[in-house]
């Protein structure tokens, strides 16, 4: 069966599938706490997307994985901090196809940009944002929450500077290179394009699938970028570990991923989320909850 957008429907086979995980977080220190009490596994964690690579290549029709960010826990020791990353980018390079990485603010505790970018082998190393196509009729989006940060820039970076003005003044308001509005043109593309779209941020963009505390400073400024074109299908992030699923009032689905900080031996936490005309369904393993979000057309 035909579809208007060109895709050819082939029975219960998806379009195309892809792997996720975020928050791995790893770091060679005992584990530790939350400061909610939660416990986390810094070691363990490693075996967790271990585990997640040679299950997406063992289904061989994985097209790409995303991590969603925090590859690196915030208190990994600063002297290890970069060895701590080449170990899980080694442990990402070993899947048989293309990872699409995100950077996290534990990430950005623990090496600046400049050098957090290129061992990520992000598409642009000036830049943590970016979008890709891995089929004609689909437009994955990748937005940095960080851009406007105090974190992970020099002290005298004009990116710092804006960030410490913006929250003194409690302004919500970007400056003009902001990547919301390359994200506002990229989804103006997306539309012309007649893409679907979903949107892939670090932190969660709906306090419907997080605490406040774990949402995106400005979430309500880009989600009325989002909500302004009907071709964002789904939110993914991660950040906010116990996960969550919200139903947006224009129809766009908010998944916040499980973390695999948080799961004891024996345990994981990662998934990978098939394609199909009317919806995206993510099967989970163990702590990842398994998902249906079916599309509004």
């Amino acid at each position: 069966m035909s579809y208007p957008n060109g895709l050819v429907s082939q029975g219960n086979q998806p379009f195309f599938s892809f792997g996720v995980i975020t928050d791995v977080q790893y770091a060679d220190i005992p584990d530790g706490r939350s400061f909610l009490g939660v416990p986390r596994y810094y070691r363990n964690n490693i075996l967790v997307l271990q585990k997640a690579v040679q299950n997406w290549n063992n289904h061989q029709n994985i097209s790409f994985s995303l991590n969603l960010g925090d590859i690196v826990g915030g208190f990994c020791p600063k002297d290890q901090s970069l060895e701590a990353v080449k170990k899980v980018v080694k442990e990402f390079d070993k899947f048989n196809g293309r990872v699409y990485h995100m950077i996290g603010n534990h990430c950005l505790y623990n090496l600046p940009r400049s050098k957090l970018l290129p061992l990520m082998t992000f598409p642009n190393v000036e830049r943590a944002y970016y979008d890709f196509s891995p089929i004609r009729e689909y437009r994955f989006v990748v937005f940095d929450g960080y851009d406007i940060s105090a974190i992970g820039w020099p002290h005298d970076h004009p990116h710092t500077i804006d960030a410490i003005n913006l929250l003194n003044k409690k302004n919500p308001n970007l400056e003009k290179n902001s990547p919301l509005k390359w994200l506002d043109k990229t989804l103006q593309d997306a539309t012309k394009s007649n893409q679907k779209a979903v949107v892939c941020c670090h932190i969660p963009l709906d306090p419907g699938a997080s605490s406040k505390q774990a949402l995106l400073w400005n979430y309500d400024e880009v989600m009325e970028v989002i909500h302004q074109y009907g071709c964002v299908k789904v939110c993914l992030a991660g950040n906010a570990h116990k996960g969550g699923h919200f139903l947006d009032s224009c129809g766009v689905h908010h998944r916040v991923l499980e973390a695999a900080l948080e799961c004891p031996p024996g345990t994981n936490a990662f998934g990978y989320i098939d394609v199909y005309e009317d919806r995206l369904s993510l099967i989970g393993n163990d702590r990842m909850a398994s998902s249906e979000m079916v599309l509004n057309h």
